[in-house]
């Protein structure tokens, strides 16, 4: 008997993204998909149902067309990209700033896109975990809970003691205060560093970690994005695309920012079993600040190409009006839900 060949992200884009999981299959209905893709990459679907849905056939990129409830599906991209969490803050005696922060992780199914369900591993019941914020030179607390079925813990990206380095894996129903000086500034990460490494990023144990220089940079509208990757099957090969954890969610619901006004993203790579990911900006191009950690770019340009970890920061502000696509420049990635707009009014 010829045995069955597995599933792959190559053969979920021939037959338009309706099969990503046996299991799962039934609940990804035609219907919640604006056209499919075929096994060339072009996007079909009738002009009506393209042109109703922000104008996302106009681009050739597939979009949800069902709609996406966050309080249903337990991921809100809509909130995450502006939300920071600057802990609980108090001084010690010599004025010093001490930020106090509380995580949990735990097991939790969340839908990554209206009808696809994933058994997650979350940080604070969200993926990516939530945005940690402080200022240089704070004394950073977090108080770690596992509340998972496996060991968990947390590696943070930065300057502190061995002792703190997040390898020592916390048991269910353990705690640990992971505690040490933020340093240097710049956009970092955190995520759990538990064999099997590529298990846990993969179900979502990831965040940002954002250390502001004592100088504050110049007021924009800052955002967030964590590029990530889902495996829902287990071949090791991604069916979903996404920044800040929903597929199309920002395609669906473009981003508003002003005309003029200086925007600055926090850009995170946390993809799995994928080399590369990558940000590209239609109709500009952006100041690129590899890793944050200095106040003076790197580059200008449009695309920026980023391996698992690495970060940075990107600075621009739109001349014209309009609506402008951002997405990954893997096409395959674009078509499995990394894709989205900004509405520049």
């Amino acid at each position: 008997m010829k045995e069955e060949k597995s599933l792959t992200r190559r053969s979920f884009l021939k037959i338009g993204g309706l099969g990503a999981l046996g299991v799962a299959a039934a609940s990804l209905l035609p219907g919640r998909w604006q056209g499919e893709v075929s096994a060339n990459g072009t996007h079909t679907g009738s002009n009506q149902d393209h042109n109703a849905h922000n104008g996302a056939g106009a681009h050739g990129t597939p979009s949800l067309s069902g709609p996406y409830d966050p309080k249903v599906g337990g991921l809100d991209p809509g909130r995450f990209l502006t939300s920071f969490d600057y802990g609980t803050v108090s001084k010690t005696a010599d004025g010093r700033t001490v930020r106090e922060y509380q995580i949990v992780a735990e097991d939790k199914e969340v839908e990554i896109a209206p009808g696809v369900k994933f058994p997650g591993w979350v940080f604070n019941g969200q993926i990516p975990g939530p945005t940690l914020r402080c200022t240089e030179g704070d004394l950073v607390r977090v108080h770690f809970t596992n509340k998972g079925s496996h060991p968990h813990n947390m590696h943070f990206h930065g300057i502190h003691p061995a002792e703190m380095d997040g390898l020592d894996p916390i048991p269910p129903g353990g705690t640990f205060v992971y505690e040490f000086t933020a340093e240097p500034f710049g956009v970092h990460l955190y995520h759990c560093h538990v064999l099997p490494f590529k298990k846990h990023i993969n179900r979502g144990l990831y965040g940002t970690f954002i250390v502001d220089p004592k100088t504050p940079r110049p007021e924009a509208h800052e955002m967030v994005m964590v590029m990530n990757s889902y495996d829902l099957d287990g071949d090791a090969e991604n069916e979903f695309y996404t920044v800040n954890g929903v597929a199309f969610y920002y395609h669906a619901n473009p981003i508003e920012i002003k005309k003029d006004e200086l925007v600055r993203i926090y850009l995170v790579n946390m993809t799995e079993f994928d080399l590369l990911n990558s940000f590209h900006l239609h109709g500009n191009l952006f100041h690129y600040y590899p890793t944050g950690t200095s106040l003076t770019p790197s580059e200008l340009t449009d695309t920026i190409m980023l391996a698992q970890g690495q970060r940075g920061i990107l600075e621009f502000k739109y001349k014209f009006d309009g609506k402008y696509m951002f997405h990954a420049h893997v096409s395959e990635f674009t078509e499995l839900g990394w894709a989205g707009f900004f509405q520049v009014k």
